[in-house]
């Protein structure tokens, strides 16, 4: 198994643990969750949103507090974006 499946099966055993679990804002909703495996959708981190945005750090934060309906979900505590879903919200705020 390769190594960056490996890593996504972790990830998506620790977002199903946490479905359901909590306050409900530090979890991932069953049906984001379904989308993500269903599309094959890769994940950025948040320190690396700038990157695949093409903009500086500042810039990328300024974006996520401007933009709380930006797609992405959050596991521990961490903010993910899922990249088909970033460009696609890119794209019509663009």
């Amino acid at each position: 198994m390769p190594l960056a499946l490996l890593w996504l099966a972790i990830f998506i055993g620790e977002g199903i643990k946490n479905v359901g679990k909590g306050n409900g804002s530090d979890n991932m909703s069953m049906e984001t969750f379904k989308h993500l495996f269903e599309n094959n959708d890769q994940l950025i981190k948040e320190k690396n949103l700038h990157t695949f945005l093409g903009i500086s750090k500042t810039d990328a934060q300024t974006i996520t507090q401007r933009y709380p309906d930006i797609p992405h979900v959050t596991l521990n505590g961490n903010n993910y974006f899922p990249k088909s879903q970033l460009r696609e919200w890119v794209k019509k705020i663009g």
